[in-house]
């Protein structure tokens, strides 16, 4: 745990020396999805800047007593491995229900042929496999989008 902790620290040093408005303190440090390898593909789409947006289940927000991510907070971002990559900054931050994400928050997120058709059955697969609390059709969507600050 530690040098996973310390490798962040040096990766935020390094970031912060790129761009000396970050604070000082890191901020939170997670991966997209729930495998390594889901990790690692979905941080390639952000690498290659084809994924600009990101979803979550409000209610593993509430499950987990988080507070759901706010325009301006910032993230670092693993790869499958832990490793820190990416940072990311929230640009806009929208609650709706599943039914009611839009075609183009699916092709902003990246994902297969980023269609709206698409988006629905592998997010489907994805919270009923991996969510605290499921997937129902009516179920709270966090829609983000977001903007790469910094990379590795």
């Amino acid at each position: 745990m530690t040098d996973d902790v310390t490798r962040q620290r040096e990766f935020w040093d390094e970031a912060r020396a790129a761009h000396p408005e970050l604070p000082a303190e890191p901020p939170e440090a997670w991966p997209f999805g729930a495998t390594a390898a889901q990790a690692d593909g979905l941080l390639q789409l952000v690498l290659e800047g084809v994924k600009t947006a990101t979803a979550s289940a409000l209610g593993d927000y509430e499950a987990d007593g988080e507070e759901v991510p706010r325009v301006g907070d910032l993230a670092i971002i693993l790869d499958g491995a832990g490793a820190p990559r990416a940072v990311l900054e929230v640009t806009a931050v929208t609650v709706v229900p599943f039914d009611e994400v839009t075609a183009e928050h699916a092709r902003d997120e990246g994902e297969d042929d980023r269609s709206l058709e698409s988006w629905r059955r592998l997010h489907e697969e994805f919270w009923t496999e991996h969510s605290a609390t499921g997937f129902a059709p009516d179920m709270s969507v966090v829609c983000e989008r977001f903007r790469l600050v910094h990379r590795c």
